[in-house]
Protein backbone atom coordinates (compact mmCIF):
# COMPACT_ATOMS: atom_id res chain seq x y z
CA UNK A 1 0.00 0.00 0.00
CA UNK A 2 1.06 3.40 -0.37
CA UNK A 3 0.41 4.61 2.67
CA UNK A 4 3.56 2.11 3.88
CA UNK A 5 6.49 3.93 4.91
CA UNK A 6 7.61 7.09 6.78
CA UNK A 7 8.44 10.66 5.48
CA UNK A 8 11.97 11.34 5.44
CA UNK A 9 14.78 13.14 4.02
CA UNK A 10 16.97 10.21 2.29
CA UNK A 11 20.11 11.59 1.12
CA UNK A 12 20.82 12.19 -2.69
CA UNK A 13 22.51 9.50 -4.57
CA UNK A 14 25.06 11.18 -7.04
CA UNK A 15 26.36 8.62 -9.74
CA UNK A 16 25.03 8.64 -13.22
CA UNK A 17 23.45 5.24 -12.76
CA UNK A 18 21.84 6.10 -9.87
CA UNK A 19 20.36 9.21 -10.96
CA UNK A 20 18.78 7.07 -14.07
CA UNK A 21 17.45 4.35 -11.52
CA UNK A 22 15.72 7.48 -9.35
CA UNK A 23 14.51 8.69 -12.60
CA UNK A 24 12.72 5.73 -14.00
CA UNK A 25 11.09 5.13 -10.36
CA UNK A 26 10.27 8.46 -10.38
CA UNK A 27 8.24 8.08 -13.78
CA UNK A 28 6.98 4.29 -12.51
CA UNK A 29 5.31 6.04 -9.62
CA UNK A 30 3.39 8.62 -12.07
CA UNK A 31 2.22 5.90 -13.77
CA UNK A 32 1.19 3.93 -11.08
CA UNK A 33 -0.46 7.10 -9.76
CA UNK A 34 -2.34 7.62 -12.72
CA UNK A 35 -3.09 4.28 -14.03
CA UNK A 36 -3.91 2.31 -10.28
CA UNK A 37 -4.98 5.38 -8.15
CA UNK A 38 -3.11 6.10 -4.44
CA UNK A 39 -4.83 2.86 -2.69
CA UNK A 40 -3.17 -0.05 -4.83
CA UNK A 41 0.44 2.06 -5.61
CA UNK A 42 2.98 -0.18 -3.51
CA UNK A 43 6.63 -0.34 -3.80
CA UNK A 44 5.85 -3.55 -5.10
CA UNK A 45 3.69 -2.31 -8.35
CA UNK A 46 6.48 0.68 -9.04
CA UNK A 47 9.27 -1.69 -8.71
CA UNK A 48 7.82 -3.94 -11.11
CA UNK A 49 6.95 -1.28 -13.99
CA UNK A 50 10.19 0.32 -12.97
CA UNK A 51 12.12 -3.30 -13.84
CA UNK A 52 14.14 -2.33 -10.49
CA UNK A 53 14.21 -4.14 -7.49
CA UNK A 54 11.45 -2.68 -4.41
CA UNK A 55 14.62 -2.39 -2.18
CA UNK A 56 16.08 0.64 -4.65
CA UNK A 57 13.02 2.52 -3.76
CA UNK A 58 14.19 2.54 0.12
CA UNK A 59 17.50 2.86 -0.89
CA UNK A 60 16.93 6.32 -3.18
CA UNK A 61 14.20 7.61 -1.53
CA UNK A 62 13.45 6.20 2.21
CA UNK A 63 9.95 5.15 1.80
CA UNK A 64 7.05 4.85 -1.01
CA UNK A 65 5.94 8.21 0.83
CA UNK A 66 9.17 10.08 -0.17
CA UNK A 67 8.89 8.56 -3.60
CA UNK A 68 5.08 9.71 -4.12
CA UNK A 69 5.94 13.13 -3.45
CA UNK A 70 8.92 13.28 -5.82
CA UNK A 71 6.69 11.81 -8.60
CA UNK A 72 4.50 15.13 -7.78
CA UNK A 73 7.62 17.28 -7.42
CA UNK A 74 8.68 16.10 -11.54
CA UNK A 75 4.67 16.53 -12.08
CA UNK A 76 4.52 19.99 -10.74
CA UNK A 77 7.69 21.17 -12.38
CA UNK A 78 7.18 20.10 -15.79
CA UNK A 79 3.10 21.16 -15.54
CA UNK A 80 4.43 24.76 -14.44
CA UNK A 81 6.64 25.19 -16.87
CA UNK A 82 3.81 24.18 -19.68
CA UNK A 83 1.31 26.67 -17.80
CA UNK A 84 4.25 29.25 -17.30
CA UNK A 85 4.31 28.83 -21.45
CA UNK A 86 0.55 28.91 -21.96
CA UNK A 87 -0.45 31.32 -19.35
CA UNK A 88 2.40 34.18 -21.75
CA UNK A 89 -0.43 34.79 -24.03
CA UNK A 90 -3.04 35.90 -21.49
CA UNK A 91 -4.16 39.39 -22.20
CA UNK A 92 -8.04 39.16 -20.73
CA UNK A 93 -10.43 37.37 -18.99
CA UNK A 94 -11.56 35.12 -22.17
CA UNK A 95 -8.37 34.46 -22.46
CA UNK A 96 -7.59 33.08 -19.13
CA UNK A 97 -10.65 30.89 -19.54
CA UNK A 98 -9.37 29.66 -22.86
CA UNK A 99 -6.08 28.87 -21.21
CA UNK A 100 -7.54 27.37 -18.37
CA UNK A 101 -9.62 25.23 -20.85
CA UNK A 102 -6.75 24.03 -22.85
CA UNK A 103 -4.83 23.58 -19.82
CA UNK A 104 -7.35 20.80 -18.42
CA UNK A 105 -8.34 19.19 -21.43
CA UNK A 106 -4.51 18.10 -21.73
CA UNK A 107 -4.27 17.41 -18.31
CA UNK A 108 -6.93 15.42 -18.32
CA UNK A 109 -5.69 13.36 -21.85
CA UNK A 110 -2.53 12.56 -20.40
CA UNK A 111 -3.31 12.10 -16.76
CA UNK A 112 -1.49 14.56 -15.02
CA UNK A 113 -4.34 15.73 -12.62
CA UNK A 114 -5.16 12.24 -12.13
CA UNK A 115 -1.41 11.94 -9.96
CA UNK A 116 -2.73 15.48 -7.83
CA UNK A 117 -6.04 14.15 -7.28
CA UNK A 118 -4.82 11.09 -6.01
CA UNK A 119 -1.96 11.90 -3.78
CA UNK A 120 -4.45 14.54 -2.45
CA UNK A 121 -7.30 12.46 -1.96
CA UNK A 122 -5.00 9.89 -0.32
CA UNK A 123 -2.93 12.22 1.85
CA UNK A 124 -4.70 11.57 5.23
CA UNK A 125 -3.84 8.64 5.49
CA UNK A 126 0.42 9.16 5.70
CA UNK A 127 1.24 10.76 8.98
CA UNK A 128 2.48 14.27 7.74
CA UNK A 129 2.27 13.55 3.81
CA UNK A 130 -0.43 15.71 3.85
CA UNK A 131 1.24 18.49 5.30
CA UNK A 132 3.87 17.68 2.54
CA UNK A 133 1.41 17.84 -0.33
CA UNK A 134 -0.34 21.16 0.43
CA UNK A 135 3.41 22.59 1.12
CA UNK A 136 3.27 21.63 -3.29
CA UNK A 137 0.10 22.93 -3.95
CA UNK A 138 1.25 26.67 -2.98
CA UNK A 139 3.21 27.04 -6.47
CA UNK A 140 0.08 25.73 -8.36
CA UNK A 141 -1.97 28.69 -6.64
CA UNK A 142 0.65 31.34 -6.74
CA UNK A 143 0.83 30.58 -10.74
CA UNK A 144 -3.27 30.98 -10.46
CA UNK A 145 -2.94 34.12 -8.61
CA UNK A 146 -0.34 35.58 -11.35
CA UNK A 147 -2.29 34.39 -14.03
CA UNK A 148 -6.26 35.93 -12.77
CA UNK A 149 -4.23 39.30 -11.66
CA UNK A 150 -2.56 39.35 -14.70
CA UNK A 151 -6.22 38.92 -16.72
CA UNK A 152 -8.36 40.86 -14.46
CA UNK A 153 -8.01 44.35 -13.66
CA UNK A 154 -8.01 45.95 -9.78
CA UNK A 155 -11.87 47.07 -10.72
CA UNK A 156 -13.02 43.62 -11.43
CA UNK A 157 -11.05 41.69 -8.24
CA UNK A 158 -11.88 44.92 -5.72
CA UNK A 159 -15.85 44.07 -6.75
CA UNK A 160 -15.37 40.22 -5.83
CA UNK A 161 -12.50 38.70 -4.17
CA UNK A 162 -8.76 39.22 -3.48
CA UNK A 163 -6.66 37.30 -6.28
CA UNK A 164 -5.23 34.89 -3.48
CA UNK A 165 -8.95 33.86 -2.92
CA UNK A 166 -9.58 33.60 -6.31
CA UNK A 167 -6.63 31.72 -7.04
CA UNK A 168 -7.63 29.27 -4.13
CA UNK A 169 -10.82 28.85 -5.32
CA UNK A 170 -9.58 27.64 -8.87
CA UNK A 171 -7.14 25.39 -7.74
CA UNK A 172 -9.63 23.65 -5.75
CA UNK A 173 -12.37 23.47 -8.61
CA UNK A 174 -9.50 22.35 -10.58
CA UNK A 175 -9.20 19.11 -8.82
CA UNK A 176 -12.57 19.07 -8.26
CA UNK A 177 -13.50 18.64 -11.76
CA UNK A 178 -10.64 16.42 -12.33
CA UNK A 179 -12.03 14.18 -9.77
CA UNK A 180 -15.34 14.26 -11.16
CA UNK A 181 -14.88 13.51 -14.23
CA UNK A 182 -13.10 10.55 -13.98
CA UNK A 183 -15.03 9.59 -10.89
CA UNK A 184 -18.47 9.31 -13.73
CA UNK A 185 -16.56 9.52 -16.85
CA UNK A 186 -18.35 12.21 -17.89
CA UNK A 187 -15.84 15.09 -19.26
CA UNK A 188 -19.05 16.95 -21.49
CA UNK A 189 -20.58 18.54 -17.75
CA UNK A 190 -16.93 19.99 -16.99
CA UNK A 191 -16.39 21.78 -20.47
CA UNK A 192 -19.88 22.85 -20.61
CA UNK A 193 -18.65 24.74 -17.28
CA UNK A 194 -16.02 26.60 -19.34
CA UNK A 195 -18.39 27.30 -21.66
CA UNK A 196 -20.39 29.15 -19.27
CA UNK A 197 -17.42 30.76 -18.08
CA UNK A 198 -16.20 32.30 -21.34
CA UNK A 199 -19.93 33.40 -21.69
CA UNK A 200 -18.91 35.36 -18.59
CA UNK A 201 -16.27 36.69 -19.14
CA UNK A 202 -17.41 37.97 -22.40
CA UNK A 203 -19.69 39.98 -20.90
CA UNK A 204 -17.23 41.14 -18.35
CA UNK A 205 -15.50 42.68 -21.03
CA UNK A 206 -18.36 44.34 -22.76
CA UNK A 207 -19.04 45.88 -19.58
CA UNK A 208 -15.89 47.85 -19.51
CA UNK A 209 -13.52 45.21 -16.99
CA UNK A 210 -10.81 45.07 -19.33
CA UNK A 211 -7.33 43.85 -18.57
CA UNK A 212 -4.41 46.10 -17.85
CA UNK A 213 -2.62 45.21 -21.21
CA UNK A 214 -5.64 46.09 -22.74
CA UNK A 215 -5.91 49.84 -21.30
CA UNK A 216 -2.23 50.37 -21.39
CA UNK A 217 -2.77 49.71 -25.15
CA UNK A 218 -3.12 53.37 -27.44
Amino acid sequence: MAKSGKLSRPEPRSSKSSAHTRQALVRAAIETLKTDGFARTSARVIACRAGSNQSLIFYHFGSVANLLLAALDEVSADRLERYSATAAQIGSLSQLVDVAEVIFREDLDEGHAAVLAELVSGAASVPGFGTEVAARLRSWTQFAQDAVEKAADSSVLGLSLPSADVAYSLVALYLGLEMLSHLDGDRDRAFALFHRAKQLAALAEVLGFSSPAKEASP
